[in-house]
């Protein structure tokens, strides 16, 4: 092959981005898009990048999201031109609105081949609007001209401390498409995120202060609630479902005499999306409420009532603001204690007795038990208490991890979710993603419906390739359809209407489904098969099928 202005500047696209510390790359194969391809598989041959090749947009588009959602670091995304960039939108919108950097090179046609009806030709610049933090539509290159400089603006701008998120470069290909490109010396970087400086809010310890921390919060949430001795009101996304002053039971309480009407100050971080408590209860009268703001993400005001934002909080040390409120914080971690342990199993006491009939009774009873149907609840416990911090948790939005967010106790597990939005889109990809970028190498869980799992289908089909993606998990609660809106207001009305058009019945065989892509295949019926399904250290990816007893 001889050399193509198209190759050499790829590569010396790709090159520059390893330099600045990249070090994942997604693809989806195309025409157009053959130079940035073969350049990355130069990288990945020269052991300088990792390339992971799938062969629909979308499921790429969430892979890179959830490489870089666990990793922290940008990941390019590579694709060909037309209806293969708009299958990145999901994931673009995702990533924007949860502050995940990901540089999207959409490859295009050139200047005079747009307008006439060239095929897979559209209007690729500025196709993801205001979703991505910066676009650039680049004519033809020349040769490597111009590359090295395009990706450090591309890559400041998608990890900006200002707002993180994604960015797109629209690079139009004259032929020939590609050709020779020398690789150049590369010495690969390492990345480091840039930080932020803003306006920092003091607070002090008071009764009537309460923490709440939502998607992607992060530790700073725990450690806030203890240095203000306020209870933590911490999603199950939140990074910060730990320590001494979790409240887990929240929604109970919020509602409850003597605690939510009792709350003065609010303190939020990260997003909350899992109950409607949180945002009625800074709505309510004589609430204060301070947001720490997420940069990037539009700023959490429900009722456009918040009185303060800031960019950090620091809290000034006062004992006697924390001895008045001991008795406060005291309260709230008692009382959601006694709520979580109502709902938990019996007590192990009665097998310890001296009494032979009340042994024999447990017995029987737990045997009974070990027998009984699976409800959506004991999934969602099973699942927590077999996730420990080598491992990594990923809930889809369904109605199981608003479940989970009730009872899960406090332990500190990284726990992903596609919160930034909450939609149903590619949580199996994400999930893949958040496996290959894991360097723990525990068990990656994903917790979802069946509906989820039908919606990212696609994703369960791999690269095909060598790559290590830890042991998988795909744990499936299988209620026939899209029960989540039980609990809404449309559940009230005519039944045959609801079920028409809100409850998406399927009957998938989900075992063939699973065999059809290459994944073991598990089917749990009782609850004393569940946990021995749970902990197997065997297959490397496993799908596990749950039906619940309504």
């Amino acid at each position: 092959m001889s050399a193509a202005p198209s190759s050499e500047f790829a590569v010396a696209l790709l090159a520059e981005f390893v330099r600045l510390g990249v070090r994942d790359v997604v693809l989806s194969p195309g025409s157009r898009s053959q130079a940035l391809a073969l350049a990355a598989a130069q990288l990945e041959r020269a052991e300088l990048l990792r390339l992971h090749v799938r062969i629909d947009e979308r499921s790429a588009g969430f892979l890179a999201l959830g490489i870089a959602a666990e990793s922290g670091i940008p990941v390019a995304v590579i694709t060909t031109s037309g209806t293969a960039v708009a299958n990145l939108h999901p994931a673009v919108l995702e990533a924007s609105h949860a502050g995940i950097p990901l540089l999207l090179l959409t490859a295009d046609r050139p200047e005079e081949l747009r307008g006439i009806g060239a095929n897979q030709a559209t209007i690729q610049d500025g196709i993801f609007g205001s979703a991505v933090r910066r676009s650039w539509d680049v004519p033809p290159p020349a040769g490597a001209q111009g590359a090295p400089e395009l990706a450090r603006e591309a890559l400041a701008a998608a990890s900006s401390a200002d707002g993180a998120g994604p960015v797109q470069l629209n690079l139009a290909f004259r032929e020939p498409l590609s050709g020779d490109a020398r690789l150049p010396e590369v010495e690969p970087g390492t990345w480091t995120a840039p930080t932020r400086s803003g306006e920092t809010v003091e607070l002090r310890p008071a009764p009537g202060t309460v923490v709440v921390a939502g998607n992607r919060a992060g530790e700073r949430a725990e450690e806030v609630a203890r240095e203000l001795g306020a209870p933590l009101l911490a999603e199950v996304s939140s990074g910060a479902r730990f320590g001494p002053n979790l409240v887990a039971a929240y929604r109970e309480l919020i509602d409850a005499g003597n605690f939510g009407d009792r709350v003065e100050r609010v303190v939020v971080f990260g997003h909350p999306t899992l109950s409607r408590e949180v945002p009625a209860l800074i709505q309510r009268p004589g609430v204060e409420t301070v947001v720490v703001r997420t940069p990037g993400r539009d700023d959490y005001d429900p009722g456009r009532v918040v009185t303060r934002f800031a960019d950090a909080v620091t809290v000034v040390p006062d004992e006697a603001g924390l001895a008045a409120g001991r008795s406060w914080i005291g309260r709230w971690v008692t009382a959601s204690r006694r709520i979580l342990d109502e709902s938990a199993d019996e007590p192990l006491g009665a097998a310890l007795t001296d009494d032979a009939l009340e042994r024999a009774r447990w017995a029987r009873d737990q045997l009974a038990q070990l027998r009984e149907p699976v409800t959506r609840r004991l999934l969602a416990r099973s699942v927590w208490d077999a996730t420990w911090p080598h491992d990594r948790l990923v809930v889809a939005a369904s109605r199981l991890i608003r479940e989970l967010d009730r009872i899960a106790a406090g332990k500190r597990i990284r726990v992903h979710a596609n919160r930034g939005l909450g939609g149903i889109d590619g949580t199996i990809a994400t999930a893949s993603g958040i496996a290959l970028a894991t360097a723990d190498r525990g068990v990656i869980r994903v917790l979802l419906g069946d509906l989820a799992l039908l919606h990212d289908a696609g994703s369960l089909l791999g690269s095909g390739g060598a790559e290590i993606e830890g042991r998988l998990q795909l744990i499936v609660g299988d209620d026939g359809g899209g029960s989540i809106f039980d609990t809404l207001e449309v559940a009230s009305a005519d039944p045959a209407l609801y079920a028409r058009v809100m409850r998406t019945p399927q009957s998938v065989d989900t075992a063939a489904l699973a065999a059809a892509y290459g994944w073991e295949f598990r089917r749990v019926e009782t609850r004393g098969d569940l946990m021995p399904a749970l902990t197997d250290a065997g297959a490397t990816r496993t799908l596990i099928e749950v039906p619940l007893a309504h």
